[in-house]
Order: C-alpha cells, then sequence, then structure tokens
C-alpha cells in the first residue's frame, strides 16, 4: 500500500528540487518534514507542504499509520519551460528559459 502527492508546474527549476528531494529520501515523514523545515532552499516550502498532503492522504485514503510512513520515493522531471527574452547591449535580446517542475512523493507503511 502506498500514498502519492503530485505538485505539477512548480515554478522552480528541477535541479534545485532534486538537491532537496535527496535530503528526504527513505527518511520517516516527522524528520522528513523536519529537515524541510529547517533547510535553507528555495525548494523546501512546496516540499513541505507535499509530503505533508501526501501524509494526510495515507491517513484518510488508505487508512495508514502515521507514524509508521516513510519518504519511499520521490522525484522530479521537468515541465514546460516559459521561455522569456530580455534586452541586451546593441539592440541584441538574451532567452531567459524560466524552468517548471513537476515533483511526486510517495509514503509507504513499515513492516
Amino acid at each position: 500500500m502506498e500514498a502519492r502527492a503530485h505538485l505539477r508546474y512548480a515554478r522552480i527549476s528541477p535541479r534545485k528540487v532534486s538537491v532537496v528531494l535527496d535530503l528526504i529520501r527513505n527518511q520517516p515523514v516527522d524528520k522528513a518534514l523536519a529537515i524541510l523545515q529547517y533547510t535553507q532552499k528555495a525548494a523546501c516550502e512546496p516540499l513541505f507542504k507535499l509530503v505533508k498532503s501526501a501524509a494526510a492522504n495515507a491517513e484518510n485514503n488508505h487508512n495508514m499509520d502515521k507514524n509508521a510512513l516513510y519518504v519511499a520515493e520521490c522525484f522530479v522531471t521537468p515541465g514546460p519551460t516559459l521561455k522569456r527574452i530580455m534586452p541586451r547591449a546593441q539592440g541584441r535580446a538574451f532567452r531567459i528559459l524560466k524552468r517548471t517542475s513537476h515533483v511526486t512523493v510517495v509514503l509507504k507503511e513499515k513492516e
């Protein structure tokens, strides 16, 4: 039995998110939430809400024990990229890529 939560179209680069996901992979949910709360990274705030949502899904939808949950899987894939232009010297245009992410967290119960 597993509980999932998805975060789609997050306006943060997948590279930045994957650094934080490596910190919480295979951790108990309460420890993962503590790591996310006290880590100084931009991705921590949306991931904190995502892990809490996955824990709520596990408890309410699948009747899993809240204290036995751990982060079994967590991964990020790139979403669509917003292309913007910044003016540069001598009339040139410089492309800015505003990247988005799709994040998935899977919680399972310890046996």
